[in-house]
């Protein structure tokens, strides 16, 4: 596929052959030292190499959390940017989760740095942030449509805290975070197979049957593995939406790390879990 065909196009594709899970890249500290390896930037490289080099042909896409690398200034930025690329030039998406908000040229910024096919940091798709206003991320929507790219917005999210702003009601009785979902539904009207603006929503949530998780876009859903989901929870939570949800697992599957024989293990059962809850 070209450069240009859609995100939801490109995900759809992805999904469809090589399974839905996503596989976070998270090298914090406990993780870095379970590995054995030093919480530096050669093991942050190490770390990330073998993720890559081990999952890579195996799983549709790749989240890596840029704060994860951010940390070790530009030298870990630079592994992150290794860490894209390598995915990318593998036939993984990448997700990049920054979880990116802001107004103006700010946020236009943001856009551009991850979703700007010259962008040493361009990505499949940007997790953001819509809490200034859904409005706010009219530049990072505009850009990513001319650059093939994704978002998925953060909507209902497994954090507790989050409920304090995302289910809070509005004047017209209708929850924030529904708000957030009418906006991506109406962003992917008409698109085929699926749009390219999805949501985060967490799939350690439970019934969400009074939200319209219909929006014709993924829903990337974290909470499968270390956050206590499991696959057989998917279509409860997210009942006629789940041929579009993309579980995150991270710590699931990197713990078995640095061993690659045994991250590959764990992604296919994953994967293969998943497969088997979406079927029915």
């Amino acid at each position: 596929m070209s450069p240009v065909t859609p995100f939801g196009t490109r995900l759809r594709a992805a999904m469809d052959s090589r399974g839905p899970l996503c596989v976070g890249i998270d090298p914090h500290a406990a993780l870095l030292a379970s590995w054995g390896l030093g919480d530096d930037i050669a093991g942050l490289e190490r770390f990330s190499r073998t993720v890559v080099e081990a999952l890579a042909e195996s799983v549709a896409v790749f989240k890596p959390q840029a704060a994860f690398f951010e940390r070790f200034g530009s030298k870990g930025v630079a592994v992150l940017e290794r860490t894209v690329a390598d995915a990318r030039a593998a036939g993984t998406l990448v997700v990049m989760d920054a979880k990116r908000g802001d107004i103006g040229s700010t946020m236009a910024a943001y856009a551009s740095a991850f979703l700007d096919p010259a962008s040493p940091l361009f990505s499949d798709a940007l997790t953001v942030s819509p809490y200034l206003g859904y409005g706010s991320l009219a530049p990072a929507v505009e850009l990513a449509r001319r650059s093939g790219a994704g978002l998925f917005v953060l909507a209902l999210t497994s954090n507790p805290e989050g409920a304090e702003v995302q289910r809070a009601v509005r004047e017209d009785g209708r929850s924030i975070g529904a708000t957030m979902l009418a906006h991506l539904a109406a962003e992917n009207a008409g698109a085929e197979p699926m749009g390219s603006f999805g949501a985060v929503v967490g799939a350690t949530l439970g019934d969400l049957s009074s939200f319209d998780l219909d929006i014709n876009g993924p829903l990337l859903a974290p909470g499968i593995g270390a956050q206590g989901a499991t696959a057989a929870d998917l279509p409860a939570v997210f009942g006629s939406a789940v041929a579009n949800v993309v579980p995150n697992v991270s710590r699931g599957v990197l713990k078995h790390g640095p061993d690659a024989a045994a991250l590959r293990a764990s992604a296919k059962r994953f994967a293969e879990e998943v497969r088997q809850a979406v079927a029915g």
